[in-house]
């Protein structure tokens, strides 16, 4: 052992454990051991790394968190209730979303848990840097600055990522925790059941099968991933944590639109590239369909979109033959609701919308163009600036 471990790998108890029982000795004696004398110490921070907020140990971690241990355990749901105990009990709120060719189901955690997360996030997770190619939930960064990068491009090509939450799960956020942020052992797995989940059964059975071969093969996939511990769509840690598991996987295709001459940007699970007439999407999507796979993710075929430059290219609802901005259909839909709307009154143009919310939902709109299009934006603004909403 002393040749093996030249320090003591007090951050390191599971391995150790391991270790010991693996040795001769160990397998040789034919009676439990017998503690002698228990020392007690705090395991150690590893590696120090991004400026993260010290974690000593469990302890730390529960300061951190204003939490007392054992409603850390609880939270960290150690002994795995979430999936059996009624909704009373559980820490998520899940609601089924349906949706063209198969259901989203999507996990809010709720008040108290989501107060736990945040401080995850602040401290932790937020001082871990991403991939220059992530765009997607990263502070500064946005659909925007995702699509820019392929404009005026001669082959834009999208691709997205099956079930990407479901497909990040408890070992790989644990890995991420303990070798890239450094944290020790046993922070790192009460930091992982902190923020990831398992699909209660009940709730994973009530969910319609849909109709047809793919849409149910895609439907199982889905089951096998959402009732082992994976990253709930919903909880504000999964989105970093999910860009931080991917870093490997947006070097790799960086690298890989690079040797091809391409631009490659990922926002959450939607992946585009783009490139010269040289470019040969059909061969570049089946290299990453290969990388994704060895990365833990499976791309979905039926999403999959190639667009020369004299057809309409769209990147996450952005058209960027010129430059990032609206569909037309869109843009002159928009113009026209707020010309009717400062000319002929509001109330007249709701159209099914909730009066109560219909201004929050024509100026989100807006808000949403002048994010794409910042000149487009001001003349909306200056449209909407008509309208009297009283």
């Amino acid at each position: 052992m002393l040749a093996a471990y030249a320090a003591a790998p007090v951050d390191r108890p599971r391995e150790l454990t391991l270790f010991v029982q693996r040795t001769q000795g160990w397998e040789r004696m034919g009676s439990p051991p017998r503690v002698v004398h228990r020392q007690p110490r705090a395991t150690a921070v590893a590696r120090d790394r991004f400026g993260v907020a010290p974690l000593a140990d469990a302890a730390a971690l529960a300061r951190l968190l204003d939490l007392d241990h054992g409603e850390l355990a609880w939270f960290a749901d150690v002994r795995g209730l979430e999936r059996t105990v009624g909704e009373p009990l559980r820490h998520y709120r899940w609601h089924a979303v349906e949706r063209r060719g198969g259901v989203r189901l999507l996990a809010e955690p709720k008040a108290r848990l989501e107060e736990v997360q945040r401080p995850l996030l602040r401290h932790v997770l937020a001082r871990v840097p991403v991939h220059d190619a992530a765009h997607g939930c990263v502070p500064g960064r946005s659909v925007r600055t995702a699509a820019a990068p392929h404009t005026s491009r001669a082959v834009v090509l999208g691709m997205d990522l099956e079930a990407f939450f479901a497909s990040v799960t408890a070992p790989r956020v644990w890995g991420l925790l303990q070798g890239t942020v450094g944290l020790t052992e046993p922070v790192a797995h009460l930091l992982t059941g902190l923020v990831t989940t398992t699909a209660p059964a009940g709730v994973w059975r009530a969910l319609p099968v849909p109709s047809g071969a793919g849409a149910r093969e895609r439907h199982r996939r889905l089951g096998e991933r959402l009732t082992t511990l994976h990253l709930p769509q919903g909880a504000p840690t999964s989105p970093a944590l999910a860009n931080l598991v991917c870093f490997r996987l947006d070097r790799r295709l960086a690298g890989l639109a690079a040797t091809v001459g391409a631009r490659y940007t990922r926002y959450v699970d939607d992946l585009t590239f783009s490139g010269d007439r040289r470019l040969r999407a059909d061969q570049c999507a089946s290299l990453v369909t290969e990388v994704a796979a060895e990365e833990g993710f499976r791309v979905n075929p039926a999403k999959t979109r190639v667009a020369g430059a004299d057809s309409r290219q769209q990147v996450l609802g952005a058209v960027v033959n010129t430059r990032p901005t609206l569909p037309r259909p869109e843009r002159d839909a928009l113009r026209a609701l707020l010309h009717n709307c400062a000319r002929h009154g509001w109330t007249g143009q709701t159209r099914g919308h909730d009066p109560a919310t219909f201004s929050e939902h024509v100026l989100g709109r807006v808000a949403w163009a002048g994010s794409l299009d910042p000149v487009f934006g001001e003349r909306l603004h200056a449209l909407a600036a008509r309208i009297d909403w009283s």
